[in-house]
């Protein structure tokens, strides 16, 4: 199968990449630069040059190919109407480029927001809806396709995807421990956040492809949840700093613009996905990786 990936050759897209070529996939990845062109082509992709405001590229990407796996973000969380508007104006192409086709179409989302006091679940819809919402509302947008004959799968990434060479979430906690001389963690640390390693979130984009039905609402977690003070408590020896709790009003200042998501409960489950895709996750958990100095580098 001919597939198109935006994010082909970031975090999360170059071990689904891997994964599709395993499994004789034919791949067109969209880059950015001409480092990132290089980098697919010497997987053997072929390299589409844009980004997300390139409509027209994005439009003729989609077209042209029997699959699309939408994984690129601009992740401007200084201004996050910005990135807001792109991925919403992004998913609209795609599905308007696959409509009536019955192609597949998957796409990357969260699960921030999904549930409160319990772990979520596939079953909860994503309350993030319309232009002004987080990720524009872009996975109920993008399921709205399927009455247009497009085969929509939503992916839900857990909040940290870890592993060497990680620069998002965990990579940012850690930072701000260096730098703060403590690595702290909101309130008493008992928030959860979900965690799957990079690996498996790769083997589960290639695996929700083939398997994965029409509306589906996929998970990328491996761990439930993992507190946030465990976290910190891992950070705390990866650099031998001493960890501390920060008081909740403090805890915008202490972790800056991660303060909001670091404080929030993120905690998912992922049974039903396993259960459908015969997904088994392998990789090290996210304290096996800390513990390991897979931040330390």
């Amino acid at each position: 199968m001919h597939v198109f990936v935006t994010g082909a050759s970031g975090w999360i897209g170059s071990a689904a990449v891997d994964e599709l070529l395993a499994a004789g996939h034919e791949v067109t990845g969209l880059a950015r630069s001409d480092a990132s062109a290089a980098a697919l082509q010497a997987k053997g992709v072929r390299a589409r040059r844009g980004d997300l405001d390139d409509l027209a590229g994005i439009r003729a990407g989609a077209g042209a190919a029997e699959a699309v796996i939408h994984l690129a973000n601009k992740h401007d969380f200084a201004n996050p109407a910005v990135s807001n508007a792109a991925e919403r104006a992004a998913v609209q192409t795609i599905g308007d480029a696959l409509a009536g086709s019955g192609r597949a179409f998957l796409l990357a989302a969260g699960v921030a927001g999904l549930a409160q006091g319990r772990p979520a679940t596939e079953d909860d819809p994503s309350p993030a809806r319309g232009p002004d919402s987080p990720r524009g509302g872009s996975e109920n947008l993008a399921l709205e396709f399927v009455e247009r004959g497009v085969h929509t799968v939503s992916l839900r990434f857990a909040p940290t995807v870890h592993g060497a060479g990680d620069h998002w979430f965990i990579a940012a906690v850690a930072a701000i421990a260096r730098q703060k001389g403590v690595s702290g963690y909101p309130g008493d640390g008992t928030n959860r956040w979900a965690a799957v390693h990079r690996t498996d979130a790769g083997r589960l984009v290639s695996l929700g492809l083939q398997k994965a039905p029409a509306g589906a609402r996929l998970h990328a977690v491996a761990e439930e949840g993992v507190a946030t003070r465990e976290i910190a408590e891992a950070i705390g020896r990866a650099f031998e700093l001493p960890v501390a709790p920060i008081a909740p009003d403090d805890v915008a200042e202490h972790f800056g613009w991660l303060g909001s998501y670091f404080a929030m409960d993120l905690a998912a489950s992922s049974i039903r996905t396993r259960e459908l895709l015969g997904w088994t996750p392998t990789g090290p958990t996210l304290i096996e990786d800390l513990d390991a100095g897979a931040y330390s580098l």
